[in-house]
Order: C-alpha cells, then sequence, then structure tokens
C-alpha cells in the first residue's frame, strides 16, 4: 500500500517518456500520441504496421514451405501460434508467475517461492523442448537446394564406419542447460566484492561523509532529497543489488520507511544507465544473442536519464506525503 502512488506515478511517467522517445519504432506510421494509444489499447494499425506484418507472415509462409516439413502434429502447431493467441505453454508459464506473486504477497518465504517457481518454470521449458519442439534439421544441401546424402567415414583398413545413434537427451540435462551460469557467476562475484567491502568499513565512512548532517535522518525532507540522490549514483557504480546489501551493513538499525525509501530509490535509479541494474544488462545480452545489438548505454541514455530521474523525485516526494510505514527502528527499541 505505501507503494501505490509512486509506483503509479513512475510507471505514468516511463511510459510518456516511452511513448515520446520511441514512439516511431514502436508504432511506425503513427501521426503521435493520440493514435499511439488507440494502437496499444484499441488494436488499430498503420499501414507501415500492417506492411510489416504481412512481410512477416509471408517470411514464416516460405520458410515453412522450404523446409517442407508438412507432418507437425498438433500440439507442436499449438506452440508455434501465428495467429498472435497465447500458446499452452505460454498460458502455463503465467499460471506459474501468477501463482509466485501470490505466494509472494501472501508472506510466504521469498527464496522458496523463488526457488520452487524456478523449478517448475524451468521443468515446464525442458519438457516441451524434448517433446513437442520440433527436432534440429542437420541435413545438408548443395548450392541448388538438393539435400546431400549423409557422409560416409572409414577407418584406417578402409572399412565403412557406421554413424552413432543419436545420443538421448533427457529432461535433466534439458532443464540444466537452461540455466544461465555466466549470469549466476555475475552475481556471486558481485555479493562477494560487496561483501568483502563492506568489512573494510569505507562504504560506512562513505555515506556518513556524503550525507553529513543528514546521516541521523536521511529520510526526513529535504535529506531525503540527497539521500536518494546517492543512492542513485551508487546504483549505477556497482548495479542496485549489491548497494542494497550494502546498506543493509551500513544502516543495520533503519526504520521501515527508511526501507521503504531505499527500496524505491534503488528500484528506479537501475533505470538511469546499463550498468545500474543487472536486468538491463540481461536484457542487452539476451539481445545479443539473437543479433539484436542496437541496446546499448548510448540508446539507452537519452530515455533511462530524464525518465528516471523524473520518477525517482515524484515518487519520493509521494511516498514523503503518503506512507503507513514506522518511522521508528524496531531494533533499537524506539517504537511503542
Amino acid at each position: 500500500s505505501n507503494m501505490v502512488l509512486p509506483v503509479f506515478a513512475a510507471t505514468a511517467i516511463n511510459t510518456a517518456m516511452m511513448f515520446a522517445y520511441y514512439g516511431s519504432e514502436l508504432f511506425p506510421g503513427s501521426s503521435g500520441f493520440a493514435e499511439n494509444v488507440g494502437i496499444l489499447f484499441g488494436g488499430n494499425r498503420t499501414p507501415e504496421m500492417l506492411a510489416q506484418e504481412h512481410a512477416y507472415y509471408a517470411r514464416a509462409a516460405a520458410k515453412k514451405e522450404a523446409s517442407g516439413d508438412n507432418n507437425i502434429s498438433a500440439e507442436v502447431t499449438v506452440d508455434n501460434v501465428e495467429d498472435g493467441s497465447w500458446s499452452l505453454w505460454s498460458r502455463l508459464q503465467v499460471i506459474v508467475v501468477t501463482l509466485f506473486l501470490i505466494c509472494f504477497a501472501a508472506g510466504f518465504d521469498v527464496c522458496v517461492v523463488s526457488i520452487a517457481a524456478g523449478c517448475i518454470l524451468m521443468t515446464i521449458n525442458a519438457y516441451k523442448h524434448q517433446h513437442y519442439d520440433p527436432k534440429p534439421d542437420t541435413t545438408q544441401y548443395d548450392a541448388e537446394g538438393n539435400p546431400l546424402p549423409p557422409k560416409k567415414t572409414y577407418d584406417m583398413d578402409g572399412n565403412e564406419i557406421e554413424p552413432e545413434e543419436e545420443e538421448l537427451i533427457t529432461e535433466s540435462e534439458t532443464t540444466l542447460t537452461e540455466v544461465d551460469y555466466g549470469l549466476l557467476m555475475l552475481f556471486i562475484g558481485q555479493f562477494m566484492l560487496i561483501g568483502s567491502f563492506d568489512d573494510t568499513g569505507v562504504p560506512q565512512a562513505f555515506f556518513f561523509a556524503t550525507m553529513q548532517g543528514c546521516a541521523d535522518q536521511m529520510t526526513s525532507v529535504p535529506c531525503v532529497y540527497w539521500f536518494v540522490a546517492v543512492i542513485t549514483i551508487l546504483s549505477n557504480i556497482a548495479s542496485n543489488v549489491p548497494v542494497v546489501q550494502m546498506l543493509a551493513a551500513t544502516f543495520p538499525y533503519a526504520t521501515p520507511y527508511d526501507w521503504m525509501q531505499v527500496s524505491f530509490s534503488a528500484t528506479i535509479a537501475g533505470n538511469l544507465t546499463m550498468l545500474g541494474s543487472a536486468a538491463n544488462m540481461i536484457v542487452a545480452f539476451q539481445a545479443a544473442k539473437v543479433g539484436d545489438r542496437t541496446f546499448t548505454s548510448e540508446r539507452h541514455a537519452p530515455f533511462g536519464v530524464p525518465s528516471t530521474i523524473l520518477a525517482l523525485y515524484g515518487g519520493t516526494f509521494l511516498l514523503t506525503l503518503v506512507h503507513f510505514s514506522p518511522e521508528c527502528s524496531e531494533k533499537l527499541g524506539d517504537c511503542d
């Protein structure tokens, strides 16, 4: 309930900035903001958008015809939906994510709920890959598109070597291949670095030096606005998750209201630059894997900087006006 107004304000600001900055790319051929809203909520299409859709379907049909794969099962056809409707697997994923959010809101242990939801999603994805996704085509073709016969191999005596049977890949092996080990190592390295850095006492000294007279009243007006700026700077140097971990060691007796301000500012501050949040780096990495290398720091900054500053200080202002979290430290026994 504390975050309702700030989150709605930040969402409205980011939506308006997105329409203003990415409107020509999201809605090609649109005449302005009003038409963008109609496209988004009314299902309208511009001639340019229709041309892109027709070109996409034409390429998909040509690719299907060229592959000659006319024996696809009904289950696979359902999964490869081309009319914009949701597949069975998409519905299952939405159900799992919805249950995860319900359990999270109900107060269940975050670690248990997150691990359980992640395991279920990976198992569903592995089962889909194993039993329903089309197998990769390893057939080689000549310059005219005719399939080439399998290459024969021979031993030292000139005897033909029989090709080995295709190795069976189990669901567990498929599931393990879905784990992003590079991302896990990134988080492990960040937590180890920040944990070691906390033990030096430098973070505590830095906060007291930058906050000065506001160190003891960092979430009171006007100190809260400087406190938000410090968190924003640190979040875009060390990423927002390690910064929150660092703040937990720096201010162990912070009040619930202090942590509300920290959680809001650290989350929004992650949108300022590409390094501000691990989510930004994940999106850029996944885009690069499919060949899209346009999501860069230079591309993100013209949108990220103004939208983050407006959403950050607009939401902080609303949170100072309307909040229900206690402004006393339970660990220090200040609350009645």
